[in-house]
């Protein structure tokens, strides 16, 4: 992780997270299984993680194959969702969140199947990505910003990955 903003002394305004490492945190978090309406499974293999600045998301496409007992065969598709992220205090964690779904695509499905899987499509992407850890901030890393009574704001996303900027904490009791 790389401190921008750090010369010498002087204290960071924010962290940045480069695209590639985001991409190995999530690579981690993959594949997944969820069952679909007690019949099919549907099986998520590891997404291919982009940036979406100006929306201020990521995006991911998630490799998907469907099958189960009623289904001769297994079908290949893909899942494509956008999704916020967001800062998780209690274990210095940025987190995904606002998971909106652009595509679930099974290739070979009959229309009825399709259609049924599009009904389920938000809950599953709600499920697969839903508060997935994209990265976790290090001790280390933020220890002059603790003393400093810094932490984590706003999380902007650019072309090459994440920059978190870095305000001073809200007084005891506060909320942002």
């Amino acid at each position: 992780m790389v401190a921008a903003g750090c010369s010498g002394k002087s204290v960071p305004s924010s962290v940045s997270v480069s695209q590639q490492k985001l991409q190995e945190m999530l690579a981690k978090r993959f594949p997944k299984q969820f069952p679909v309406a007690g019949l099919l499974q549907l099986d998520l293999k590891v997404p291919q993680l982009s940036m979406r600045p100006e929306r201020n998301m990521l995006n991911a496409v998630i490799p998907a194959e469907l099958s189960g007992k009623v289904l001769k065969e297994r079908f290949s598709g893909l899942l494509d969702v956008d999704f916020a992220l967001r800062y998780e205090p209690s274990d210095r964690t940025l987190r995904a969140h606002q998971i909106k779904v652009n595509q679930l695509s099974i290739d070979g499905l009959s229309p009825a199947l399709s259609d049924m899987l599009g009904t389920y499509s938000t809950a599953l992407a709600e499920q697969a990505m839903g508060q997935v850890v994209l990265y976790q901030l290090q001790d280390q890393d933020l220890a002059l910003v603790d003393a400093l009574a810094m932490e984590p704001g706003a999380i902007t996303v650019t072309a090459q990955g994440l920059t978190v900027a870095l305000v001073q904490k809200a007084p005891q009791g506060v909320k942002r």
